[in-house]
């Protein structure tokens, strides 16, 4: 028998080995390595190690951190970078993963023949890819628009709800980190509707009923044995239906503009503030009495719920009213001379010469806090006949014409002369129309209510105390307190001087004018300390021409 064997015999021996050959050989050579042909996001890595691999991807994918990726939710749109929105690569985890698999045949057969793309591995900060997602969702993010009430007149108009809308922060993380894992420039982010509590038909229902019936009659406020009504306009000015948060309208009442009329009709005792008397030239502190009067605080509550029950009554409790200013605070202010004083002349028995000294009585003894704003109109209300004020001339469209409170500008401008000479800080005044001769030129003040008014800053740290006296020709005020400057006053001459003109009118009502030129000046108020001039302060006026105007017969 021979040994002997047919060649045939070693041909498949020949091709296992050959087959074996061609995995092994290249599987020992790219032992170790990432694949050929393998790609990061255009990061070509394929036949690195992994450390060269990794270098490689992260100066190759540093790039997308910088990137701004444009969030878009409800057509608001915000661009922030990757790394803002704490988004980042793994350039460790991302190298394992290209190397899976690496040695097996499919591996070499694709490492020789082919090529592929993978995608990066991504972290993910959570916490500030939230914080990220805020800041866009202060952009997007809107309550609903519960709707309401409120009157123009006497007439209801409603305001009817909308919904609003939330961004879906819990959701937006997905889309967010599937944008920046493909490589998108941006990434549209879902949005949430959030329905109203109130539905529009009952808002209209409200309106066409309840809010109707709400301002068809004054409500009466009631306390301590006395009365005050509050009109239907006053109701209609201050009342609106808001949501009440269960599908429902509730009636809100802001009683900031009947307020201090009722607290002063409302009240047993009448508060006395902490004033002073000037005795033997040194101020001497007046104690403080405290009052009492109707709950003010409880105002609009009440009346929001007298209109939910349908009543047109309200009863106030009487509570204590402490003064504006205590004995305490009164020795504290420092209160202690004359640091201004200021007189202007006027004829003689006119009838505006009793509201000048009215509303001088009324002024008479205020004390101004430190930083507080004085308004003459605050202080004093309007000028009415229950007070004793009359009727008298004054400016009203370029005319002269009889007005309750008439003539009280004359005050006005010998306060503000106080206030110049004082140092105190000019808030708001309003120069005359035209020039009135009694008034130093530049340096005066109209006063009308409810405007113009005339304020002014007690910008000092100390008190001050306004103290007025009057003659049947003259009206003074004086400012006591602690002296911070020595005032002096300078004024140009006139300039753009225009002349009178003449106009003839006639009827009952027309009141002649003496005529006055018009003119611009400007007035410095220079403020000294020690000798030395610290500041100075323009005060610049423009009169207009005062017409001749005669009277006749009609």
């Amino acid at each position: 028998m021979s040994l002997l064997r047919s060649p045939r015999m070693f041909i498949p021996a020949a091709v296992v080995i050959v087959a074996a050959l061609a995995y092994a050989v290249p599987a020992i050579a790219f032992a170790g390595k990432v694949p050929l042909g393998t790609r990061v996001d255009g990061v070509d890595i394929g036949g690195l190690s992994p450390e060269s691999a990794r270098a490689r991807l992260d100066e190759g994918l540093n790039r997308r951190l910088k990137q701004p990726l444009t969030l878009i939710a409800a057509n608001k749109r915000k661009q922030l970078t990757p790394a803002q929105l704490g988004l980042g690569f793994d350039a460790q985890a991302t190298v394992e993963a290209a190397m899976e698999g690496a040695t097996t045949p499919t591996g070499i057969a694709r490492s020789l023949f082919g090529s592929r793309q993978i995608r990066p591995v991504v972290t993910v900060d959570e916490q500030q890819l939230a914080a990220g997602l805020a800041g866009l969702a202060k952009s997007v993010d809107r309550k609903p628009a519960e709707g309401g009430i409120r009157y123009q007149g006497l007439e209801p108009q409603a305001t009817l709800p909308k919904p609003g809308r939330t961004l879906d922060r819990d959701g937006a993380a997905q889309p967010v980190r599937a944008a920046f894992v493909a490589g998108r420039t941006s990434a549209e982010l879902d949005v949430q509707v959030t329905p109203p509590a109130l539905t529009a038909a009952e808002v209209r229902r409200v309106a066409a009923t309840t809010a109707r019936t709400a301002v068809a009659a004054p409500v009466t406020v009631a306390s301590g044995g006395k009365e005050a009504a509050v009109s239907r306009e006053e109701l209609a000015a201050g009342l609106r239906f808001v949501s009440d948060g269960k599908g429902g309208l509730r009636p809100s009442f802001d009683a900031s503009e009947v307020s201090a009329a009722l607290a002063k009709t409302l009240v047993s005792t009448a508060p006395k503030d902490a004033s002073f008397k000037i005795v033997n030239g040194r101020p001497r502190v007046i104690p403080s009495q405290a009052g009492r009067g109707a709950d003010i605080e409880a105002l609009g509550r009440a009346i929001g719920e007298a209109v939910a029950a349908g009543s047109r009554r309200v009863e106030l409790p009487a509570v204590a009213r402490q003064p504006r200013v205590t004995t305490a605070e009164a020795k504290k202010l420092g209160v202690k001379e004359k640091v201004s004083s200021f007189t202007t002349q006027h004829p003689c028995c006119a009838p505006r010469v009793t509201n000048i000294h009215r509303i001088a009585d009324i002024v008479d003894g205020y004390v101004v806090q430190p930083g507080e704003t004085f308004s003459l109109n605050g202080v004093v209300g309007k000028r009415d006949k229950a007070r004793g004020f009359v009727e008298a001339p004054m400016i009203l469209n370029n005319r002269f014409v009889n007005d309750v409170g008439g003539g009280v500008s004359q005050f006005a401008t010998t306060m503000f002369n106080a206030v110049f000479f004082g140092g105190f800080e000019d808030v708001q005044h309003m120069p005359h129309q035209y020039y009135i001769s009694r008034y130093p030129a530049g340096r005066e003040s109209t006063v009308s209510y409810p405007q113009p008014d005339f304020r002014w800053r007690n910008d000092s740290p100390y008190g001050v105390l306004i103290k007025t006296s009057y003659t049947s020709t003259s009206i003074t005020v004086q400012f006591w307190s602690t002296k911070r400057y020595d005032i002096e006053s300078q004024s140009s001459g006139r300039y753009d001087v225009k002349p009178i003109t003449s106009l003839t009118d006639s009827g009952p009502d027309c009141i002649p004018m003496d005529g006055a030129e018009g003119f611009a000046i400007d007035v410095w108020r220079i403020f000294k300390k020690d000798g030395k001039v610290i500041r100075k302060q323009r005060f610049h006026t423009v009169y207009d021409v005062e017409p001749r105007l005669t009277c006749t017969k009609s």
